[in-house]
């Protein structure tokens, strides 16, 4: 595909960060009823801009069709680690920003209400920003208040314009989903009371490179930030870091506090992370076009383990259906003759197919009656969570396999 302008500074992008091929979006499950029917694929290109060195992809899909064009199904509630990571967070911030019944915390993508119930739970009022309605209905259900909406400049008036604006704004995970980056970063702008902060989690880019973890990089994510980009981002929009720190989420992930310009004085993280950048090399170009080539070993050494298994007459099994899986199995070619099958404990996603390698999700219970020898774990971001959930298939000699940053059996 030809190269598109950067998103953050409009310079054109030249240099290719890593060229995954052709691949269907990562969470449009297929319904048994559409079986037969070709998965639509687009290319799958990350870039990285020589100028201000954001990656980034170009946009192939649209917003509308990855979030709501058909039901969305990825639903945050699902993982006792990442709900145990949000009510510690509710916990923290309730005491940080003295939040109490005067207070609103807005979350802009939030999704079926997962974060947001342990604010309501303390009394706090909460508002929800969710463009998918499947989703949204679902925190609503929760008695989560939710507007269907994507956020941005508009939304971000609009809420002002309503009297809703917040003295706690959170954003999970969702920075790297937008196309417009510089119309998402001014909606804060105007919700965000004089003294508010916004919290702004994302997978940070260092752990990417140096833990190859390509199979984050899928159509839904538009960018993919360091600490420098994203402070950038926020500058160019009078707002600005003030705080960060590191958690060990989605594979390493950052947690930017965010304020109006002068707002909150400057904590130590921020010189500490950013010279750890520097350390890491993410402050030169030649550090992103030295990433693209580490993709195939991974690719190869899943590819022989599988085709070892299956010339054995052992079985595997996949735990998961995320997204990332879905392009780590496209982009490697796996499909239900080198893995039968995959779990998840997601209902939504039960019954259907992995888009592209079109194998079947099924009940975590299918484990039992099926025995494999290897246990494939999609999402390696949990996977203590998931040794420590599915620990009993040692008990047939059962054994678990993550593909990134380098195989392991376990």
């Amino acid at each position: 595909m030809s190269a598109p302008d950067c998103r953050l500074c409009g310079a054109r992008l030249k240099t290719s960060f890593a060229d995954l091929g052709m691949s269907p979006l990562s969470n449009a499950y297929v319904a048994p009823r559409q079986a037969t029917t070709p998965d639509r694929a687009y290319p799958l290109q990350a870039w990285v801009c020589d100028r201000c060195l954001l990656v980034q992809l170009g946009a192939p899909a649209s917003r509308e069709e990855i979030f709501t064009e058909s039901d969305y199904l990825y639903f945050s509630s699902f993982s006792e680690d990442w709900l145990a990571h949000c009510r510690a967070y509710a916990d923290m911030a309730t005491r940080r920003f003295g939040l109490g019944a005067a207070s609103r915390v807005v979350e802009v993508a939030s999704n079926d209400g997962y974060l947001l119930q342990y604010f309501r739970e303390r009394g706090i009022p909460v508002l929800g920003v969710e463009p998918a309605g499947n989703v949204a209905e679902a925190a609503r259900r929760r008695g989560i208040e939710t507007r269907v909406a994507f956020f941005g400049d508009a939304t971000g008036r609009a809420l002002a314009a309503d009297g809703l604006r917040a003295d706690l704004m959170a954003a999970n995970n969702v920075l790297a989903h937008v196309p417009d980056l510089h119309d998402f970063v001014e909606g804060f702008r105007h919700v965000l009371k004089p003294q508010g902060v916004l919290t702004v989690e994302f997978p940070w880019l260092k752990n990417l490179i140096e833990q190859v973890q390509f199979d984050t990089i899928y159509h839904e994510h538009f960018s993919y930030f360091s600490l420098a980009t994203a402070r950038r981002a926020f500058s160019e929009h009078g707002l600005e870091v003030f705080d960060v720190e590191e958690l060990p989420t989605h594979g390493g992930s950052l947690r930017l506090y965010v304020a109006h310009r002068g707002a909150h004085p400057a904590a130590p993280a921020l010189a500490r992370l950013t010279d750890a950048e520097r350390a890491a090399g993410l402050d030169r170009p030649e550090t992103y076009r030295a990433f693209e080539p580490k993709i195939a070993q991974i690719r190869d050494e899943l590819l022989a383990f599988l085709r070892k298994a299956r010339k054995e007459g052992k079985r595997v099994a996949g735990y998961g259906a995320p997204a990332k899986g879905n392009i780590l199995l496209n982009y490697c070619g796996v499909d239900t003759d080198l893995v039968a099958f995959t779990v998840d404990r997601n209902p939504h996603k039960q019954g259907h197919l992995l888009p592209g390698s079109r194998i079947p999700v099924r009940d975590p219970e299918t484990m039992r009656q099926e025995r494999p020898d290897y246990v494939l774990i999609l999402p390696w971001n949990l996977r203590a969570e998931i040794a420590r959930q599915m620990a009993w298939i040692r008990d047939w000699g059962g054994k678990f396999v993550t593909p990134i940053p380098r195989l392991e059996v376990f």
